[in-house]
């Protein structure tokens, strides 16, 4: 295995997966919107985003964000303005939902594929906080008798598995928790719970130095 220290790599990585952050309340609010699919493929999409990070470490193009304030507060500032475009809509749909019909919510009228992809993916493609911490990260694994790149996307092929069927299983227990609970209160108290969350989010990295 060309990845140094393999061992600790993997227990670090799935230490940072299983911590709650904007991951977690992205695919938590897209279950509770559109069900395990939504759910799910909205983890695909925030999953993919790591190969993205791991490729601009890999390249060098993180060091010039951490390094250039001007640059990483435009990317941190487009990012968190997108997260706060989800939680503002998943505020606006649980209240529209109430004012029609609040015993008449469904979730699975409210999947596109395409829209949970896309989705998950700007919100991790569009986190520079990622992007320095891949950079921070990741060179602490890698042997240099091996390529860096290939090694980059290795690890992040790890990080994508176990992300995965880490926020599968928070999506599964979601929608059992929807089953046994009243579907359609459970959901809106999710959505707007996690709208919150994501706002909060938003207004976090907009605020961090």
């Amino acid at each position: 295995m060309p990845i140094l220290h393999i061992e600790a790599f993997l227990i670090a990585i799935t230490i940072l997966t299983i911590t709650p952050g904007l991951d977690t309340a992205l695919v938590v609010r897209n279950t509770t919107r559109g069900g395990e699919k939504d759910g799910f493929i909205t983890n695909i999409g925030i999953c993919s985003g790591l190969f993205f990070h791991a490729s601009l470490s890999a390249v060098g193009i993180s060091l010039l964000l951490s390094q250039s304030p001007q640059l990483f507060q435009g990317v941190k500032m487009i990012g968190a303005l997108y997260i706060l475009y989800l939680g503002v809509q998943g505020l606006r749909h649980s209240f529209s939902a109430t004012a029609k019909d609040p015993e008449a919510i469904t979730t699975q009228g409210n999947f596109k594929a395409s829209k949970s992809f896309r989705e998950g993916l700007l919100s991790n493609a569009l986190n520079p906080k990622t992007a320095v911490f891949y950079l921070a990260f990741l060179p602490q694994f890698i042997n240099p008798e091996y390529s860096a790149f290939m090694q980059s996307l290795l690890m992040a092929a790890i990080h994508f598995v176990i992300a995965l069927c880490w926020q599968a299983f928070i999506s599964r227990m979601i929608v059992t928790a929807q089953k046994r609970f009243d579907g359609g209160k459970t959901q809106l108290m999710m959505e707007r719970l996690t709208g919150v969350v994501l706002i909060g989010l938003a207004v976090k990295l907009l605020m961090d130095d």
